[in-house]
């Protein structure tokens, strides 16, 4: 008798479902998913919307750390013996994310090369970006840390055409992802607006003139820091 045919993993079909160890949530504007200090159990993968990655000091000080977008894990450090979260989420706008406990996403790690590679994409890309942010904050000047944010808000360098920024990404939390003030983010949102290299119209809108100030460094982004 013939043995049945396997049915064909497919990752994305696996994460946007509910099954086995997975469960669909859905989020409110300003909703926390989980917060820093909670016990960490499960992994997050965005389905639709973004959420704000944040961390609180001990001198009670936050700092926004990421924006997520759809496509991307969070929570993942459960995975790596972290018993507790050392961050907050929140949702910028109504979200779509799967849970997925830590047994399910060691089982699919583990059983499924699709997925493994996935993740693993997924977490090199991520580990890459931590050390970009770190060498931007050290060396570039808050002008030039705010334009390389916004292109990266934007998706330039992305398959597809660059997508206007949210207007949930406010003044003060791009003042906040940079290390500067919500006066120094206005005074050159508002250079960047005149210089053309962005356009306001209810959300932001990068222009490829930005991405070519940063590649070039051209003097209209001059080190103010």
């Amino acid at each position: 008798m013939q043995k049945p045919t396997k049915v064909p993993f497919d990752a994305q079909v696996y994460l946007e479902g509910a099954g086995p160890g997975k469960t669909i949530l859905e989020f409110e504007k300003n909703k926390k998913i989980f917060e820093q200090g909670d016990v960490a159990e499960t992994v997050f993968y965005l389905q639709k919307g973004r959420v704000k990655l944040t961390v609180l000091s001990e001198q009670g000080k936050e700092a926004v750390v990421a924006i997520l977008e759809p496509g991307q894990f969070f929570g993942e450090g459960c995975m790596n013996g972290h018993k507790l979260r050392i961050s907050t989420t929140t949702a910028m706008e109504t979200c779509v994310v799967t849970s997925v406990t830590k047994a399910a996403m060691i089982a699919a790690v583990h059983d499924e090369p699709e997925f493994s590679e996935l993740f693993m994409t997924y977490l090199l890309t991520r580990n890459s970006r931590i050390e970009e942010d770190l060498i931007d904050q050290l060396f570039n000047s808050s002008e030039r840390r705010l334009a390389r944010m916004l292109l990266l808000l934007a998706n330039f360098g992305k398959e597809g055409a660059p997508q206007p920024i949210s207007p949930h990404i406010s003044q003060e939390t791009l003042a906040e992802m940079i290390g500067t003030t919500r006066s120094r983010v206005s005074f050159f949102m508002n250079k960047f607006r005149k210089l053309g290299f962005i356009d306001y119209n209810g959300h932001i809108e990068v222009n490829s003139s930005l991405l070519s100030a940063v590649l070039h460094d051209k003097p209209v982004l001059k080190e103010d820091e």
